[in-house]
């Protein structure tokens, strides 16, 4: 596992994964039951980090950094000193965490020791209440956890749903060798698509993309890490 030093969400973070899965948006290759999916979203998923990738950059909007920020502000100064304390375990804040063979990256909320990394949540409090009653990782982060192993090669995870004034949902998810099969077997067809792709709009073009200048954003998002 290679680790990008820049802060997560920072200018050097953001276009760091342009172009690359990662383990948050595997959900757009596996279902919940890790089936590789089929129809518009894969392909459109494909045409988004081909379109990252000619740019140079994340496809910016210019909405969507208040959530960022404010979950940022929530894992800096509540979340993870909560469960460092109490698990008297040091979490070790990371930007973008990136496979030996490049397949594929995970921006994690933290490291835990040398086996181990932690997702934490922090939904708004119906949301937070579904899952301690249910009482497992919800279906939607499945893939984002499991990825996260793939991607780092650690054999546990942790999933943490934290709401201040309510209980704390903590999960240990173990590493499954058949999960991991078909993460890999999602991204074989992802950069087979990928690459073909590619090749498309050099031929489309008449070559490389033109240089841009260097990327600036309006909405610079906070740093989810220390400095």
């Amino acid at each position: 596992m290679k680790i990008h030093p820049a802060p997560q969400n920072s200018t050097e973070w953001l276009e760091a994964r342009a172009g690359l899965p990662t383990a948050s948006e595997f959900h757009q290759l596996l279902t919940p039951k890790f089936e590789i999916r089929t129809g518009e979203m894969p392909k459109t998923y494909v045409a988004q980090k081909l379109a990252e990738k000619w740019f140079g950059g994340p496809l910016m909007s210019g909405s969507g950094s208040t959530f960022a920020m404010d979950q940022g502000s929530i894992l800096e100064q509540t979340a993870i000193p909560w469960y460092e304390f109490e698990f008297s375990t040091p979490i070790t804040r990371v930007g973008l965490c990136i496979r030996d063979d490049l397949k594929a990256g995970c921006s994690p909320d933290g490291l835990i020791g040398e086996l181990s990394g932690i997702e934490i949540k922090c939904p708004e409090p119906t949301n937070h209440t579904k899952y301690l009653l249910n009482g497992t990782v919800p279906p939607d982060y499945l893939c984002q956890v499991h990825g996260s192993m793939y991607v780092t090669g650690r054999k546990q995870w942790v999933f943490m749903s934290f709401r201040k004034m309510f209980p704390t949902l903590i999960v240990p998810v173990e590493w499954d060798e058949e999960i991991d099969k078909k993460i890999s077997e999602a991204l074989d067809s992802f950069h087979e698509r990928f690459e073909a792709g590619w090749q498309k709009l050099l031929e489309l073009n008449g070559g490389p993309p033109p240089k841009r200048e260097p990327m600036t954003f309006a909405h610079e998002f906070r740093s989810e890490m220390p400095t």
